[in-house]
Formats: structure tokens, sequence, C-alpha cells
């Protein structure tokens, strides 16, 4: 397999997650978002984290939450890993790594040159960044559309924190996007899916190939 890591994000059946623990995902994303098709409630959430061993990381994907939602979602689901995709300043991000004692990554969402800019200040609070694709105009997710950025704005950039490569990825173009990017670590969750929300067990599988393909 490649040394390039791959997240599938929102997983919400035991078929999907399956798919992913055997094509070799080291993290699977669990969303705890309720306007996302990809929403989990807590209970399936901890069943599904069941399944894990001790190879694949569970993440946690979490907008703006509360101190409450935190609390509720880590008291019953183990997780690894808190990813922050909303608007969470440096501050709240410092805090919520503090108080729950877990490695937090902080989606930057990317539109143009000028938005990397915000890396400096995540940089030494998170432990991971992500990025993601700006959200088109009235989208009403902060992530998970399925639209990417310009690749380019990455290329060279050296970062002082491991990250992650999000935004439009899919089974027929992630090679081309670690090439361009230099990504060692992808995340993917609409480009394996058959509609909003539904994962397909042999598109997950299409995808972890296509990763492990670049390292051969």
């Amino acid at each position: 397999m490649s040394g390039v890591k791959a997240k599938i994000c929102g997983i919400s059946t035991p078929e999907t997650m399956q798919a992913a623990l055997d094509g070799g995902a080291r993290w699977v994303g669990l969303v705890f978002f309720p306007k996302s098709p990809r929403n989990v409630s807590i209970a399936t959430a901890a069943e599904l984290s069941r399944m894990v061993g001790t190879g694949t990381r569970v993440v946690g994907l979490f907008v703006d939450p509360t101190d409450a939602l935190l609390d509720d979602v880590t008291g019953q689901v183990p997780l690894d890993l808190i990813q922050l995709h909303g608007g969470e300043t440096p501050e709240r991000v410092a805090a919520i790594r503090a108080r729950f004692n877990l490695p937090v990554m902080k989606a930057v969402k990317v539109g143009e040159p000028a938005d990397l800019d915000a890396t400096a200040t995540y940089e030494p609070v998170a432990d991971m960044l992500l990025f993601d694709a700006k959200p088109p105009k009235g989208a009403v997710l902060p992530g998970g559309n399925g639209v990417s950025f310009d690749w380019s704005l990455l290329a060279g950039r050296v970062w002082g924190k491991p990250w992650m490569l999000s935004g439009g990825l899919d089974p027929a173009n992630v090679a081309q996007a670690i090439r361009a990017t230099g990504a060692t670590s992808v995340d993917v969750s609409s480009g394996v899916e058959d509609a909003p929300g539904r994962k397909s067990p042999d598109l997950i599988r299409a995808f972890l190939r296509a990763v492990a393909s670049t390292g051969e």
C-alpha cells in the first residue's frame, strides 16, 4: 500500500464501515451535525465504532459544537480525533483540545490564496489541518459539497503540522490530486456516495484502491 493514508468520512452503516476497514482506511469519520445527510445518532456511532480495530482511527466531525454535545459524544463513542469543520476560532480549538484531551484537526476552507493565511493562526493550536474547498454560495453544509479547489495553491507549501486534503475527491481524481499537492493524507465523503449521505461500498473500495495505487 502507498504511503498516502485515506479517511472515509460520513460513514453511517455497518456495510460501508466494513468496506472502509477492509480497504485499509486509516481514518473513519462519523458526522455529528444535524443538518448533514451524513449525521449519525450517538447510539449508531457507538455501534459503528465497535467495529473498528486498532489500525484505524475514529474521527468525530463537529461544526461549532457546544461542550455539552462534545461531552455526550466523547462519553459514549471512543474517538481518536476531533475534527472541527465550522467557524471555530483558534481560541475555541485550543479550549476543546484542552478540555477533552484529544487531538484536534481543524478544517481550513480554501477558495483563493489568501484563505491559506488562516493556517498561521490554527497551526499552533491544532494537531492537524484539513484543507477543504470553500462551500458554494448558499450551501447549507460547510463541507461534503463535492466541490474541489485549485490544488496548485498547495503545491510546494510546507506546513508545521500534518495536513489532509479534502474537497471534491473521488476514485477518478484522487491520484491526480495527490500528485498535484503532495498530500500524504486524503479525505473523501460525497465522492464515494450514490446519493447525498448514502455511501457506496464499491466506491469506497475503488477510492482506497486508487489511493494505494499512487505508491506503486
